[in-house]
């Protein structure tokens, strides 16, 4: 099997079939914000040029950790979605770590693409409420993608509340199957620690969550109703604190 990404069979072989989508390894390495550079970073040096043409996500390999814990061995879906080592394991369940869970916090270095369209919903929402730029991430207490940590579009810090823009995207794959399972477990992950989340679902996606707004595009009705569901989730005073005042003529 030749996968789209050039990873697999070889072309030549005889009865080879050629598949447009990428291979397992490629699709759950663009999931999860990585890159198989990075992985092969991380195997042992012996191992790299099998990885380089790894297609199985169950495969196991010997990994180093990346905080400097000893070498151990697991497989490709559980380095890119696990805890990591023994140690790291114990770490994430440490009293420390549950105390921070829920913080709001700035990623520096974050590779996440904004869309235009999500930057429109950005600017809507800012003539709106005032936005914290100062936070583009949040400590969870489970490990969400190899991290104890989530990154949504946008974040109203004061009110606990992750704003996500989700569409399938000209592919029409996108946020849907295995990426909308993505998306529940990235909602439950905020919920646990204390955040609500309002999704709004372009390009005819169907609602995902009790926050959902359905749309064809980005407009200020949509904006409006993203404020009606701040209210409905924590309440009038509490949004009516962050409106955005219109200036007063002088």
């Amino acid at each position: 099997m030749r996968f789209g990404c050039g990873h697999g069979a070889d072309a030549d072989d005889a009865g080879v079939v050629a598949l447009r989508r990428a291979c397992p390894v490629c699709m759950l390495v663009h999931e999860t914000q990585r890159s198989r550079g990075e992985l092969l970073g991380r195997v042992a040096p012996a191992q790299r040029r099998r990885l380089a043409a790894e297609t199985r996500i169950g495969a196991e390999y010997d990994w180093a950790c990346v905080r400097g814990h000893d070498r151990y061995r697991a497989s490709v879906v559980e380095v890119l979605t696990g805890t990591g080592c023994a140690k790291c394991r114990a770490n994430a369940a440490s009293p420390g770590a549950a105390r921070e869970a829920g913080m709001p916090f700035m990623k520096h270095g974050l590779r996440v693409g904004t869309s235009m369209t999500e930057q429109r919903l950005r600017v809507l929402l800012g003539e709106r409420i005032r936005l914290h730029h100062r936070a583009n991430a949040v400590r969870t207490a489970r490990m969400f993608h190899g991290r104890q940590e989530v990154w949504p579009d946008i974040l109203v810090a004061e009110l606990r509340v992750a704003i996500e823009y989700d569409d399938p995207g000209r592919s029409g794959r996108a946020h849907r199957g295995v990426k909308e399972g993505s998306d529940v477990e990235k909602d439950e992950a905020l919920r646990e620690v204390g955040w609500e989340v309002i999704r709004i679902r372009g390009g005819g996606l169907p609602p995902l969550g009790p926050y959902s707004i359905p749309c064809r595009g980005i407009t200020p009705a949509v904006a409006d109703e993203v404020v009606r569901l701040l209210r409905a989730i924590r309440g009038d005073a509490a949004v009516d604190a962050l409106l955005v005042r219109p200036v007063a003529a002088s």
